[in-house]
């Protein structure tokens, strides 16, 4: 008589495991009843009493994935009736469609063990703000120094380091390159039309002229925010603003400002003020904290949320939709699941387009090519075990379903920002892939995890300014800059919250390890361990760097890369 050992593991997460009664059948086809081997093991079916949380059944023999064709088309249509899409805002990307956590089929929501984690951070987050703030009301709120009587509790060496250095011009620049928001910078390839120079400012243009020749002129432009509203908080009108900052990369490295104009020309006001290192201190400092609030809500709104979470979410729910739990594209995603375009998602493009290509010190942009190339290797070996030929790739109806699913519903007819609508080639599936997870994965890290690292020291980074820009340098005073930063609520606010956001939590798991295994054969194990080395030796690369850094760039670091977009 045929035996067959089957093995299946629950998943390992808290509390998901199951009490309840579990059926397997082993499913296949033969002559008669008679007790005999049963031949290749094609199908094993798994009744299970939800929630039950299991990983992938795993056999001991190898099976052909792509017998059950009317099981894969049972499974999608079923999985279409739980993961729907729905229209959050008009002209951004789609979610999925659920009101609340509890509207999410079981297995999408937060697993226990993280569900607690998140909660028990979050009310010790609240009871530090309650804290600072109920100190903080002892004291006036009149200069920068009234700000270290809250910035206790939490902290890292780095935001130690940018609390003792954030004035400093050097420390401004750096941000660029390699701060939370390294997705701005661009090299200049000409002077901005909007930087309109007032007469009398012709030794300004010159140095502008001399930069822009030798190809050390950069430039951040933060236009996006141009004419947006800004809120009204607690009774209390809040002000944005549009700057554009102008930068030169100096022989050793060192990105230094040049020249801050807060808000673009307009009918009102023509000929803007531009900022100067030379103009009085605080009116260069406020200037510059100018920047560094819009920076914040560029990178909030645009690099962290929709370059990363809400592609993530387009990301899975098509999967769900379109790819069964058998498609090998499923198992590899399945880890890492205007001005948004297709080449904005690809390093090597990216990087190029903004002219940051061979930077020395462009820590981010070195970290995120090195992680690009491993990713794409690791995809490219897994893709090329299932599709041999590029006619296998085209003839994928799945495939060709999931990838119209993303560009076409999820990212709302995407394809006039270069996304694929189908794919023609292993090359372009797999660039695609790489794509996917490195969005997830990498690009999500390096917006993510030094949140409170940058922002902890609000003054940096204000969440919110509480007057509007200067329109004079002479006028700036202390009070000014008080007045302008938040005030102790939001400060406090601003400090926890960005903790809880960039803190690693308990059940953090490193890009390249999982918890859960999708592929079980040798081939793909192989594949993995690569993978996994690569990461490894990229690791201590970057140790090795860094030892040699007065300010460390981390955040790329493998060991630190969570395996998806997580909160």
């Amino acid at each position: 008589m045929g035996r067959y050992r089957i093995h299946v593991a629950t998943g390992a997460w808290l509390f998901s495991g199951s009490f309840n009664r579990v059926q397997l059948w082993l499913v296949e086809e033969f002559e008669q009843d008679v007790p005999q081997d049963l031949g290749p093991l094609q199908f094993v079916k798994l009744r299970k009493h939800p929630p039950w949380w299991t990983t992938p059944a795993r056999l001991a023999r190898n099976n052909t994935w792509d017998v059950f064709q009317k099981h894969r088309e049972k499974e999608l249509e079923e999985r279409q009736q739980i993961y729907s899409w729905a229209t959050w805002k008009e002209g951004l990307p789609l979610t999925i469609a659920a009101g609340s956590e509890d509207d999410l089929p079981a297995n999408m929501r937060f697993h226990e063990q993280k569900r607690l984690d998140h909660e028990w951070s979050a009310n010790a987050g609240l009871m530090e703000i309650a804290l600072k703030y109920m100190y903080a009301l002892l004291r006036s709120w009149n200069s920068l120094e009234d700000l270290d009587q809250i910035f206790w509790g939490q902290k890292t060496v780095l935001a130690e380091k940018v609390h003792q250095r954030w004035q400093d011009d050097e420390l401004f620049g750096y941000q660029f390159l390699n701060g939370i928001n390294p997705m701005l910078l661009r090299r200049s390839t000409s002077l901005p039309s909007r930087l309109v120079l007032p007469s009398g400012m012709e030794e300004l243009q010159a140095q502008l002229e001399k930069e822009l020749q030798s190809g050390s002129l950069f430039e951040a432009d933060f236009i996006l925010l141009d004419g947006i509203p800004a809120n009204v908080i607690q009774g209390e009108k809040q002000y944005l603003a549009a700057p554009l900052v102008m930068l030169k990369m100096e022989p050793s490295g060192k990105l230094l400002p040049m020249v801050i104009q807060i808000q673009p020309p307009n009918t009102s006001s023509p000929t803007p003020p531009l900022f100067l290192p030379s103009d009085p201190p605080l009116a260069w400092l406020l200037a510059k904290t100018w920047v560094r609030s819009s920076d914040f809500h560029v990178h909030e709104l645009q690099y962290h949320l929709l370059n990363t979470h809400l592609l993530a979410e387009v990301f899975t729910v098509a999967t769900m939709r379109c790819l069964p739990a058998l498609h090998p594209v499923f198992k590899l995603i399945r880890r890492a699941v205007t001005q948004l375009t297709y080449r904005s998602l690809c390093p090597p493009d990216d990087l190029a387009d903004r002219g940051l290509l061979g930077i020395p010190s462009a820590l981010y942009a070195h970290d995120a090519l090195r992680l690009w190339d491993i990713i794409a290797r690791y995809v490219e070996g897994i893709v090329h075990l299932f599709y041999h030929e590029d006619d296998v790739v085209r003839g994928d109806p799945e495939l060709q379903a999931w990838c119209r699913e993303i560009t076409e519903v999820g990212l709302c007819q995407a394809q006039d920002r270069g996304f694929p609508v189908s794919f023609q080639s292993r090359a372009q599936l797999c660039h695609f892939l790489t794509m996917c997870i490195f969005t997830c994965t990498a690009q999500h890290a390096a917006v993510n995890t030094g949140q409170f690292d940058w922002f902890a020291w609000v003054p940096n980074a204000p969440c919110s300014m509480r007057m509007p820009p200067p329109t004079t340098k002479e006028d700036v005073t202390m009070d000014t800059v008080m007045g302008s930063l938040p005030n102790v609520w939001q400060t406090s606010l601003q400090m926890s919250i960005t903790w809880l956001l960039g803190r690693s939590p308990l059940d953090m798991v490193p890009l390249g390890r999982h918890k859960e295994e999708y592929f079980s054969g040798p081939e793909p194990k192989a594949v993995l361990r690569q993978f996994q080395a690569d990461l490894d030796n990229l690791e201590k690369e970057i140790l090795a760097r860094n030892e040699q850094l007065e300010l460390p760039y981390e955040h790329l670091k493998p060991s630190l890369i969570e395996n998806s977009v997580t909160v």
